[in-house]
């Protein structure tokens, strides 16, 4: 249970109030300890890793490409604080280890949320270059 609320919360989820966007930059910038060059460049790799492991994901042939593919994007995903990419990427995952056929509809809320994150990273090393 999280800040007294009773729904239990999945393993990648932080407290709504705390995030302002699809990356938890308070949990980023732990990660980074505080470094805003670090944390640029964990972005702009983040960003360019996503695009890539997302990619190689539609195109996967087989399930084991499938999981493998998803368990990166989760992890890559929940170490930079993008929670959302995460928990979609986890149930993704979850489905296919349980036997489920790939869910179309999961894999288009991946790639709205792979374009969501990249968006907001572009963005933010916009305004800090501009800075």
């Amino acid at each position: 249970m999280r800040g007294g609320n009773t729904a239990e919360a999945g393993p990648f989820e932080a407290p709504a109030p705390e995030i302002q966007g699809p990356i938890d930059l308070d949990f980023l910038s732990r990660q980074t300890l505080g470094d805003s060059g670090l944390e640029q460049e964990v972005l702009r790799l983040f960003d360019e890793m996503s695009q890539t492991y997302f990619h190689r994901l539609e195109t996967s042939t087989n399930v084991s490409d499938l999981l493998r593919n998803l368990h990166t994007l989760r992890g890559a995903a929940a170490g930079v604080g993008a929670f959302g990419l995460a928990n979609l990427a986890r149930a993704a995952e979850t489905e296919l280890r349980e036997g489920a056929a790939v869910n179309p509809e999961r894999i288009d809320d991946l790639a709205m949320a792979v374009q969501e994150v990249s968006a907001f990273i572009t963005e933010r090393l916009r305004a800090r270059d501009a800075a």
